[in-house]
C-alpha cells in the first residue's frame, strides 16, 4: 500500500489531522453576506447532505475541501483512495435532480430554515449507481441499506467542488468541532476513540474502559465516546433520543478518563469501508487509537438474516490501512457477563468454566416495552430510565 504522506508520530500536543493540516472553511463574519449574494441558485439539503457539509467546513474530513470531483469519486469508488494518494473510505457528494445547475455555478446548501455553505460547482455528473454500490458496500442488493440510500434517496446528479461555510446546522445535540475538541484533549496524551450509534449499555462501558488497560497507550490516556448522532438504520434509536442516553450516563458515571462528543455523522452501515471512514475521522478529531468492533458498521439480509461482512472484515482492513493512517486500532474485547467474576472474556469464562447470562437485544427491547425489570448487569438504570420516558 503506497502512501502519500509520512507516518504522523504524536510527541507532544495532539496528533496532527490527516494530511498535516485541519481544515476550516468557515467564512469570516464580515465576508458572509458578500459569499451568500454571490450564489446564483439554491439547494435544500437533506439530513445527510448537511451532515456531510458539516464534516467538510470543520475539516472532519481533512484533507478534503469540499464535495469530491468525478474523478476522485471513482478512485474512491474503485480502491479507497483519492486521486491525490489519500486513503478515504467512501465518496463525499453531493447529489440533486436540478438539470439546470450547470459548473460555474454558485449554489447556496440550506437546510431547515438555515443558510449552510455555498458550493462552487466544478463537475457535475450522472453516476453509475451500480458500480459505486458494489465497489463501497460489497454489494448491489436493495435490502443493504446504503444500497437503498443510494438507489432511492440520493438524486440523479452529483455535483463536486469547493466550500464556502456560512452557518453550522443548529441540531439537538451539541457537535464540538476538530478544533474544539482538540484543545480539550489532553495534550502529549493517547486518546482512543470508542465509536456507537446505540444506547451504551454496561458491556460497552466495560469495554472501552478496558481499553485503556488492554493496549498500549500512554499512562494519562483518556477514551473519548463520539457516537454518531446523524441518520442511521430506519431501525435504530433516533439520535435525540440516543443523545439524552449519552448525557445522563456521562453525567451518572463521572468519570475523567471519559470524555464525551458527538458526531454530526450520517452512517452507512458500510463494514470495512466504514471503519476507514471511521478512522479517518477520529484522527481529524485528535484521536491516536480506535476500537474496532466485530462486525462493526455491518448489517444483515432482511430476508436470510445472513452478515453482508464477515465478523472481522472490519477489523483487518482497518489493520491494514492504520499505518497510513498513523492510528493504531484496538481490537474489541468479546466480553461476557459471568454469574461467579462479572464481565470477563468470553475465553476466561469458557476456561474456568464460568456460568454465563445472556439477554438478547429482541429480549431487552420486550422487557423495555413491557415495562418488565432489566438486569442491572446488562443496562444502566438512567439509560433504561430515558429509553423508557420516550
Amino acid at each position: 500500500m503506497t502512501s502519500s504522506q509520512p507516518l504522523t508520530q504524536k510527541s507532544s500536543g495532539v496528533i496532527a489531522p490527516y494530511g498535516g493540516h485541519l481544515v476550516d472553511l468557515m467564512v469570516t463574519t464580515e465576508n458572509k453576506k458578500v459569499i451568500k449574494e454571490s450564489a446564483n441558485k439554491s439547494v435544500e439539503c437533506s439530513d445527510r447532505n448537511a451532515c456531510d457539509v458539516e464534516l467538510l467546513v470543520v475539516g472532519g474530513f481533512s484533507p478534503e475541501r469540499g464535495f469530491m470531483h468525478q474523478a476522485d469519486y471513482n478512485a474512491v469508488v474503485e480502491g479507497y483512495r483519492t486521486t491525490s494518494g489519500y486513503l478515504f473510505g467512501l465518496p463525499i457528494v453531493m447529489d440533486t435532480d436540478r438539470e439546470d445547475i450547470e459548473i460555474g455555478d454558485q449554489v447556496l446548501l440550506t437546510y431547515k430554515g438555515q443558510d449552510l455553505a455555498v458550493l462552487h460547482v466544478e463537475d457535475k455528473w450522472e453516476p453509475d449507481k451500480v458500480l459505486e454500490a458494489k465497489g463501497c458496500y460489497g454489494t448491489t442488493s436493495l435490502e443493504h441499506p446504503a444500497v437503498r440510500m443510494i438507489a432511492t434517496e440520493r438524486k440523479r446528479f452529483y455535483l463536486g467542488g469547493s466550500l464556502e461555510g456560512l452557518e453550522l446546522p443548529k441540531r439537538i445535540f451539541p457537535c464540538k468541532t476538530p478544533a474544539q475538541l482538540r484543545k480539550e484533549l489532553p495534550q502529549g496524551e493517547d486518546v482512543v476513540a470508542f465509536q456507537c450509534r446505540n444506547p451504551i449499555h454496561r458491556a460497552h462501558y466495560e469495554l472501552f474502559t478496558r481499553a485503556l488497560q488492554a493496549c498500549n497507550v500512554s499512562k494519562n490516556a483518556v477514551v473519548l465516546v463520539h457516537p454518531t448522532c446523524g441518520p442511521t438504520q430506519h431501525d435504530d434509536i433516533p439520535g435525540p433520543i440516543r443523545f439524552q442516553t449519552y448525557e445522563r450516563l456521562a453525567a451518572e458515571v463521572n468519570d475523567q478518563r471519559i470524555r464525551w462528543a458527538y458526531l454530526p455523522y450520517a452512517m452507512h452501515m458500510a463494514g470495512p469501508r466504514e471503519a476507514l471512514q471511521h478512522m479517518i475521522i477520529r484522527r481529524n478529531y485528535g484521536c491516536t487509537h480506535f476500537i474496532i468492533g466485530r462486525d462493526m458498521a455491518g448489517c444483515k439480509s432482511s430476508l436470510t438474516g445472513e452478515d453482508f461482512y464477515g465478523a472481522y472484515d472490519a477489523q483487518n482492513f482497518a489493520n491494514e490501512c492504520a499505518s497510513e493512517i498513523a492510528m493504531e486500532t484496538v481490537p474489541s474485547l468479546n466480553l461476557v457477563y459471568t454469574e461467579e467474576e462479572g464481565y470477563v472474556t468470553a475465553e476466561h469464562a469458557e476456561a474456568r468454566g464460568l456460568h454465563v447470562k445472556k439477554l438478547s437485544g429482541t429480549k431487552f427491547r420486550q422487557l423495555l416495552r413491557s415495562g418488565e425489570e432489566i438486569p442491572e448487569w446488562f443496562a444502566f438504570r438512567s439509560v433504561v430510565e430515558v429509553l423508557r420516558s420516550t
